[in-house]
């Protein structure tokens, strides 16, 4: 096990060759700022500023103007083609870059330079290959996203995200940064087929790479304007959806027979003279035990070794579900009663709405490890058995990221 050096002060700087890479689209007058506050930072360190320009005004112009007189190499490379978006950019940048070790930030001063010394200093303890500055662990701040809405947004993404690869992003709250280290030698580039703005996402939903967290104050925009946008949302979910598009099918495939169970069961009653009400009820509970059964056989089997006992997880299905069901079917009631749509489809439209509540709510909470809290407290090894290394084969291909 590798061993862990003494931590350093927020300041101290480590002696490592890097390249910082930055993504750049119409960023010009942030240019000289950055470049000035990156060289500060990286005082007495081998590094370079390297500069993927996608920009249509003269950003890569002002890049070549700074980086004469810039205290450190500072290179740029414009393409005329931006395949990939963003994330295209940092591939560009990370098969460019003089050094292996490469930190990827963006140019609109809203990841502080003043970081980096912090980024290189985690990653010198050895025990990781990425190391990402967080919004959302203790000492981050996120009052650079500005409204409520955008923390919204934020948060919202993130939490999917997680839910979508509870597994590989377990150690990471914040996938959707943009401020992150990564050591080029372990990874394949070849792999990667980056799609807008979230390429860390893309690291490690496709590797195995070993992550740490340090807390970043996001700050706010300084010059130009946010680059998020309705179009920038799609090709998100695009991205997460060809990412993994397995285990939340899987339980949408699931759910969507309980849907039909439901809707048989609703019908039967409801034709034998049952109440729509009572009928939607005696549905709601027999669809809620049969999903339990499916989901754990084969949406989440991958994670039920480290997650708590079988009755816990039952429990805490179960009484989610029940939660959300008292809560879904008033509202369908108030459906029928005011729009003056039949009972069927009320239920059917009401089950849409509660699928994605269900699903973050149990490959967050029902499936989370157990020992996740702690997880720096030394524990006895587990015994490597037959069964744990088919459980760990079984593991790995499920969470393959799949394409579309």
């Amino acid at each position: 096990m590798p061993q862990r050096v003494p931590p350093r002060s927020k300041g101290e700087l480590v002696e490592s060759a890097v390249t910082v890479i930055v993504p750049t689209f119409n960023e010009r007058d942030n240019v000289a700022e950055l470049v000035a506050r990156t060289a500060a930072a990286l005082a007495g360190c081998e590094a370079e500023i390297l500069f993927v320009d996608d920009s249509t005004d003269d950003t890569a112009a002002e890049v070549e103007r700074v980086a004469a007189t810039a205290a450190l190499p500072v290179r740029v490379i414009h393409r005329a083609d931006n395949s990939g978006g963003l994330g295209g950019a940092v591939v560009v940048g990370l098969r460019a870059a003089a050094h292996d070790l490469c930190i990827v930030m963006d140019g609109d001063l809203q990841h502080p330079p003043e970081l980096l010394p912090v980024l290189l200093a985690r990653h010198a303890e050895e025990d990781v290959d990425v190391v990402a500055a967080s919004r959302y662990i203790g000492g981050g701040d996120t009052s650079g996203l500005g409204t409520a809405v955008r923390f919204g947004v934020s948060r919202a993404a993130t939490w999917l995200t997680r839910a979508m690869f509870p597994i590989r992003l377990a150690r990471s709250t914040d996938p959707m940064t943009g401020f992150f280290l990564v050591d080029r030698g372990r990874l394949d580039l070849a792999s990667l087929k980056p799609q807008g703005f979230k390429i860390l996402l893309e690291i490690l939903a496709r590797t195995d790479l070993r992550i740490a967290e340090v807390p970043m104050e996001f700050g706010e925009r300084r010059h130009g304007t946010s680059k998020a946008s309705l179009r920038q949302g799609g090709t998100f979910i695009a991205h997460l959806a060809r990412l993994r598009f397995g285990k939340m099918s899987l339980f949408a495939l699931i759910g969507a027979i309980g849907a039909v169970a439901n809707l048989g069961i609703m019908w039967a009653l409801t034709a034998a003279g049952v109440p729509y009400v009572w009928a939607a009820i005696i549905g709601a509970e027999v669809t809620i035990v049969g999903n339990f059964i499916l989901q754990e056989r084969y949406v989440f089997a991958d994670m039920r070794t480290d997650a708590r006992a079988l009755g816990i997880r039952f429990v805490t299905s179960f009484a989610f579900n029940n939660v959300e069901a008292a809560l879904r079917i008033p509202v369908m009631a108030l459906m029928v009663e005011t729009w003056h749509i039949s009972s069927v489809l009320a239920t059917a439209l009401s089950l849409i709405v509660a699928f994605f509540a269900r699903f973050l709510f149990h490959s967050l909470v029902v499936y989370a490890p157990s020992r996740r809290r702690g997880t720096d407290a030394v524990s006895e090894p587990k015994p490597d058995t037959a069964t744990l290394r088919v459980i760990r084969a079984i593991d790995a291909e499920a969470m393959k990221p799949g394409e579309l």
